[in-house]
């Protein structure tokens, strides 16, 4: 799909992805340390959709970067800041852009999370590597998708073989860049009142994988 057909999807309806947060983004990065309200961690949340995820790392205390290349998603996305205290709000920048171009700021981010960024295997992979390199030394890099084997074994997400992954391609697509290994696993999401993945009741399959970048 490209800019256009995710603007027509979003348009179509309201908050495709629902304003809850990923259960998995909850898991793996509530205990993460966001910082102090002097010195707030940044964050990076790679086709960031409508927001969900990026509200919900302000809202812990996150200074927080959402990017999508869908206009009409960011339009929504700046709607909802709107309406969330002054504090919380103050935390949250929009970038229209692509996560396989996209430019890091030179100190890099504490975290980068890519959520369900579903591309064919050459482009994943270009903008997996362009996440890892825009973290900052000591920080974490969570990667969570549609795995391939829901194809067989689950239910919703897209049917498309060439867009799905699993947790050893991630890391595949990431060797050489110097990453630390913290989890890589299939985990199994119970879906049917998720919004935006569509299948009926069921299990989902998804690829989860969580990196660190050493210190310097």
């Amino acid at each position: 799909m490209d800019s256009q057909d995710w603007d027509d999807r979003y348009a179509a309806s309201e908050l495709v992805w629902g304003a809850e947060p990923n259960r998995w983004v909850v898991r793996e990065l509530t205990d993460l340390a966001p910082g102090t309200d002097l010195a707030p961690r940044t964050a990076l949340d790679l086709a960031a959709g409508e927001g969900r995820n990026a509200i919900w790392l302000a809202t812990r205390g996150w200074d927080v970067t959402g990017l999508d290349y869908s206009a009409v998603a960011l339009e929504r996305a700046e709607r909802l800041t709107a309406e969330l205290p002054d504090e919380v709000a103050d935390r949250l920048t929009w970038r229209h852009g692509d996560a396989r171009t996209f430019e890091s700021p030179e100190a890099g981010y504490d975290l980068v999370l890519v959520a369900y960024l579903q591309l064919p295997a050459g482009d994943r992979r270009t903008a997996l590597r362009r996440a890892a390199e825009a973290l900052a030394p000591g920080g974490t890099l969570l990667v969570v998708g549609h795995d391939l084997t829901n194809l067989t074994e689950g239910v919703g997400g897209p049917q498309d073989p060439a867009v799905l992954f699993t947790p050893e391609d991630v890391l595949a697509d990431l060797e050489g860049l110097g990453l630390h290994t913290v989890r890589a696993e299939r985990v199994h999401r119970t879906v049917g009142s998720d919004p935006g993945h569509g299948g009926g009741e069921g299990t989902a399959v998804d690829a989860l994988v969580r990196l660190e970048r050493g210190a310097a």
